[in-house]
Parts: structure tokens; C-alpha cells; sequence
């Protein structure tokens, strides 16, 4: 059987949907961001890039790399294996300490990403907990959502973000079996917040447990960067917080927090913790500096804040139409795949812009997109050279049609 063939065909229809992802040579410039070094035939150029989640530049931090550095020279590049095998190194209990304290929580658990994090604790929750039953937001993220799949445990889905929907749910639901309430605080394409208050207050009222990610909210939200449960006052009610070190941080990574107990329970039973190689300590230590300094310092915050807000005003001037939402990302909605792509690659082409074009499935049909995440670093005169190229697009292609 020619196996490729059948790859190919597949790969031909995906590229024939306008859904195919073509990745951009990208090089980060270390003290330049958001410019990157684009690879490419003709040769190498600078564009800006507009879709970065290192959402505060935190991977560039004078003082994040000095300690990366730092841990490199004291314990060389790997971890040697898996915490199970290897041992638990020093730097990774310092980090659990210092996200712990992030979150007001008890314990904290390190994973080798964010997908890891979300996939490893909830299919582990569901597994070990007879008869558990999960309900999970409509908009839940595809690392929950396989989290949740591979668990067996019984799903219910819940409308997005609509709390009565949810607590009619838990209502039709035995009293006496485990529940747990998934939901994120920022979702990533729509840039919508949950209202996390309400949620925990039904949850609470069935006595379900509450699994909030906050991935594109640590570092961002609240007084300390806890995220958007921190900054509503609610993280002490809310029984795991799951995060990223990838994003707003700079580094890589994801973590679980929440009681001694809950975190023990995943570090005793899980296999996405037990089997994988840990993270390299050096990684650890720069994660740690970069949550240290966003707990201190609101400056990145602040200057983010006014950008995200710069964009969208200028956008309105220009009569680009863009989601409204709270947080700090701006969608820009087209609603074709094939001119979401063809527009990524004019900006790209001719206006030295990196966006990634937002397809199926990533979103839902007929909600394709450019996602800009406006950065503190990115300058006035960036925000205006996009908006200018935007609007040129606008006149040039007639986008406006295309727009749901």
C-alpha cells in the first residue's frame, strides 16, 4: 500500500479547504522584540511579528536570560531524565515554592508544557475519581479537551461561558458523584473572559470542583500577575489553577496548583508527570526570575495595557472591524480561510508583518481571523504601520465583505 499517497491526498484537500499551515522561518532577535529574522529563498529580512504569545517580552529580560545562564554554568543543560528517575532537582522546587505562592496555594506541580499540564491533571482527575463527571466549557482548549477524552470519564459540555446553561447541568447531575467544572479564564482566539465569579458560585453551590487554566492570563492580570483570579479575588476559592510558563513568562513549560494533596495525588498517578523528562533546571531558574519580577513590577503590564488600547483605537478610525473583548487580544475577523491566508501573506510579503492566519479547526468555520497580541514592546509607529497596511488591505480586497 503506498501510504504517502494516501497522506498526499489528504494534505491536497486540506491545502484545497484554505486550511494547510505554512510555518514561517522565524529567528528571534535577542534585545529586539517584536522584529524577528525571516528566512526565506530570497534571503533573510526583518518583519515585526504580531501574534507572539511571549505577550510582555519576558523572553528577552536582561534578568531572565542572566539567570538562565547562570543555571547552565552550575548545572549544565539537562535535567537527566524524569523527577521519578533522575530526582527532583533543586531549581524545580523552587519554582513549584514560587508558583505556589503565585496562586495562594498550598503545592504546585512543574510539566513540560501547558498542553501537558491540561492534559495529564484532567485525565488523571477523571480516571481515579469513580464516576467522575466532567463539564467543560464549549470554548475549552484541545489540550483539555483530549485531557478530558482520554480520561473516560463521563463529559458534559456546557454553552460557553453561559452559567445558567452550566448550573442546569450540575443540578440534573447525582448529587453524590465528583464533579469538576473546566473552564479557562482568557480564551485564546475570541479573547473573551469568563465570568469565573458566577461559575464558582454554581460550582460551589453543587459542590463541584473548579479547574480554571489561566494560561493566557498568568503574568497579565492582577496586582502580582496571578491572572484573572487573582485579580477578581477569587483564586483562594477555586480548586486547581493550571498555567503556562511559554506565554507571558518567556520560557517554557506548564503547572498545576492547588492543596498538598491535589498535587500529590497528580505527581503519584499520573503518567504525563512520572514517564517525561523534566524540564532542564536552567529553564526552572529563568521561569522563576520571570515570575519574581512580574510579582514586583506592573510596568509591562501598564505599557501592554495602553498598547492593546492604541490598537483598537486606531483600528476604529480606520473602520477595521475587530472583536470586542476585555483582554489583550485584538481578532481582527475575516471569515474566509482562503483570504485569511492570502491577507497573512500580503503583510507579510509586502508590508514586513508576521500574523498567522486563525483557520479551521482552531476556530469554527467561517470565523477565520488575524489574532494580533499587541506586546509592551511593539512601538507607536509599529501600531501605525499596521494599521496602515490593514487599510490598505481593506480598500485593496475588499475584506469588508467577507466579514461575518
Amino acid at each position: 500500500m503506498d501510504f504517502d499517497a494516501l497522506f498526499d491526498a489528504q494534505l491536497d484537500q486540506l491545502k484545497a479547504d484554505g486550511n494547510y499551515r505554512y510555518f514561517a522561518e522565524l529567528e528571534r532577535k535577542c534585545g529586539k522584540f517584536p522584529k524577528a529574522a525571516n528566512h526565506r529563498e530570497e534571503g533573510v529580512r526583518d518583519v515585526t511579528v504580531w501574534c507572539s504569545n511571549d505577550y510582555l517580552g519576558m523572553g528577552q529580560h536582561p534578568a531572565v536570560i542572566a539567570a538562565m545562564c547562570e543555571a547552565v554554568e552550575r548545572t549544565g543543560t539537562g535535567a537527566g531524565g524524569t523527577r521519578n528517575i533522575s530526582g527532583t532537582n533543586h531549581d524545580h522546587l523552587l519554582l513549584e515554592r514560587e508558583l505556589a505562592d503565585l496562586h495562594g496555594k498550598e503545592s504546585a506541580l512543574l510539566f513540560t508544557s501547558g498542553y501537558v499540564s491540561n492534559w495529564t491533571a484532567l485525565s488523571t482527575l477523571g480516571s481515579r475519581l469513580d464516576n467522575c463527571v466532567i463539564l467543560s466549557d464549549a470554548g475549552n482548549h484541545a489540550s483539555m479537551i483530549e485531557g478530558i477524552r482520554h480520561s473516560k470519564a463521563q463529559k458534559v459540555i456546557w454553552k460557553h461561558n453561559d452559567v445558567v446553561d452550566l448550573e442546569e447541568k450540575l443540578a440534573a447531575l447525582p448529587a453524590d458523584v465528583p464533579k469538576i467544572v473546566a473552564f479557562e479564564s482568557v480564551y485564546s482566539m475570541d479573547g473573551d473572559i469568563a465570568p469565573i465569579r458566577e461559575i464558582v458560585e454554581v460550582a460551589e453551590k453543587y459542590g463541584a470542583m473548579t479547574y480554571l487554566d489561566e494560561v493566557h492570563a498568568v503574568g497579565l492580570y492582577g496586582p502580582r500577575g496571578g491572572g484573572v483570579s487573582e485579580r477578581d479575588g477569587l483564586a483562594d476559592r477555586i480548586t486547581l489553577i493550571e498555567g503556562t510558563l511559554g506565554k507571558a513568562y518567556g520560557v517554557v513549560g506548564g503547572y498545576i496548583t492547588g492543596s498538598a494533596s491535589l498535587c500529590d495525588f497528580i505527581r503519584s498517578f499520573a503518567s504525563g508527570f512520572i514517564f517525561t523528562t523534566a524540564l532542564p533546571p536552567a529553564v526552572a531558574a529563568a521561569a522563576r526570575t520571570s515570575i519574581a519580577h512580574l510579582k514586583a513590577s506592573s510596568a509591562e503590564r501598564t505599557r501592554q495595557r495602553r498598547q492593546v488600547a492604541r490598537l483598537r483605537a486606531r483600528l476604529d478610525q480606520a473602520g477595521i472591524p475587530h472583536m470586542e473583548n476585555e483582554s489583550h487580544i485584538v481578532p481582527v475577523m475575516i471569515g474566509d480561510p482562503v483570504k485569511t491566508r492570502m491577507l497573512a501573506d500580503y503583510l507579510m510579503r509586502e508590508w514586513d508583518i508576521y500574523v498567522q492566519p486563525i483557520n479551521y479547526p482552531t476556530v469554527p468555520k467561517g470565523t477565520e481571523r488575524l489574532r494580533f497580541t499587541p506586546s509592551p514592546l511593539h512601538t507607536d509607529e509599529d501600531i501605525d504601520h499596521l494599521v496602515t497596511a490593514l487599510e490598505v488591505l481593506w480598500a485593496q480586497c475588499a475584506v469588508s465583505h467577507a466579514v461575518a
